[in-house]
């Protein structure tokens, strides 16, 4: 195992497309770390830079400490595993696993020491004189798994490995998966562009966008305290919903307007975030998760802070009840930062989503009165879009 770091690393393509830029990261020996971000940020570039399959246009990949900008990809002891599987189809499941130990002419014996055990790891044993036609999804991706971690790599380098899985087989083999590193220990480096993946899985989380490295840290903390308005959205499963307002200048008690509703910031709130009181009135955007929001008839003390919508769908998801709720005009969103109004008719408006117990009367076409939960408010910077701590 080995530690792997990153230094300003940079990545122009011959049309000049910048796919990665002053990219900065240390990961420690024996770490899960996973790049997350849409298409296009950076992430398998970073990957692939990695693995020695791109070359850097500038900054240094480190692997144990030692720069390999000029180490071919064989030479680096670093082992893949793509989403595509790339399992030789004419081959067992034993062959497959012990194919690239047969490369660097190990002999029978030392493979077979190798595979039978990591076999057993991943729950192959049964099924290693199969070929991959006969394997299900989730085998075949075990059994390219065991094929990178029969080798002992320093590393182990995976580019959306679950994104050909079914739902269901998906959630099991995150877990699958996060138990096996805890088993090896391998450091690892993983892409997707799974925010739920990323959650689950990661000791760290780095989020992308459009090249650069916007925030990495621990998946709770990236919850809980975004750096900015593009991490606050991209993190969070239904999105956050986010809105354009003004402070107001009332030192004691401030507060701002949402949809025609005024709603008082607490003193705990205020405390946790001093800077607040340096935005006191200019305009700011705030952010509310949906799972911050409430049915007011099951809070037994909302302090007032309450938003009287209507529903424009509800959708009942069995443990919980996801209502869309649109809001009047005067509360504005940033431009492509929100969630995108539903109801045809009131153009100009925003989309509230709440994300609500089961046991809520919420439903389609009726109103609902939301109780906000205040001390749990985001608020970022209108210009910049940065955090406001």
């Amino acid at each position: 195992m080995a530690s792997i770091g990153f230094s300003e690393l940079t990545k122009v393509f011959d049309d000049g497309t910048v796919a990665v830029e002053s990219f900065d990261l240390s990961i420690d020996d024996g770490e899960f770390v996973v790049l997350v971000g849409p298409s296009g940020s950076g992430k398998t570039t970073v990957l692939r830079m990695t693995a020695g399959l791109e070359t850097p246009t500038q900054g240094e990949v480190r692997i144990a400490g030692e720069a390999v900008n000029a180490v071919d990809p064989q030479d680096r002891n670093i082992a893949m595993v793509f989403q595509n599987y790339a399992l030789y189809p004419h081959m067992t499941v034993y062959d497959n696993m012990g194919f690239g130990l047969r490369l660097h002419g190990m002999k029978k014996r030392e493979i077979c020491e190798r595979v039978a055990p990591a076999a057993e790891m991943l729950g192959l044993t049964e099924l290693l004189r199969r070929k991959p036609g006969q394997l299900s999804g989730g085998q075949r991706q075990r059994v390219a798994m065991g094929r990178a971690i029969v080798r002992e790599p320093d590393a182990l380098l995976m580019d959306e490995p679950l994104s050909n899985l079914d739902a269901k087989l998906r959630v099991e083999m995150r877990a699958y998966v996060s138990l096996l590193h805890q088993r090896v220990r391998t450091t690892t480096l993983y892409v997707t562009h799974d925010q739920t993946e990323a959650m689950t899985m990661g000791d760290r989380v780095v989020v992308m966008r459009d090249g650069r490295l916007e925030q990495c840290d621990v998946p709770q903390r990236l919850y809980d305290e975004p750096t900015n308005l593009f991490v606050a959205g991209f993190i969070g499963s239904p999105a956050m919903n986010v809105f354009r307002t003004r402070l107001s200048a009332e030192e004691e008690a401030p507060c701002f307007d949402l949809g025609g509703t005024t709603l008082t910031l607490t003193r705990g709130l205020l405390e946790r975030r001093p800077s607040l009181r340096q935005h006191l009135g200019r305009e700011v955007i705030v952010g509310i998760r949906p799972e911050d929001l409430e049915d007011a008839a099951l809070v037994a003390n909302s302090n007032g802070s309450c938003l009287d919508v209507e529903v424009t769908l509800a959708e009942p998801m069995g443990p919980e009840v996801i209502a869309h709720c649109p809001l009047p005009t005067t509360a504005r969103v940033p431009a492509g930062a929100g969630p995108e109004l539903l109801a045809p008719g009131d153009a100009g408006g925003q989309t509230l989503t709440a994300r609500l117990s089961p046991l809520s009367t919420a439903r389609t076409g009726g109103r609902l009165r939301l109780a906000v939960n205040v001390d749990r408010l985001h608020f970022f910077d209108a210009e910049t879009e940065q955090a406001i701590s």
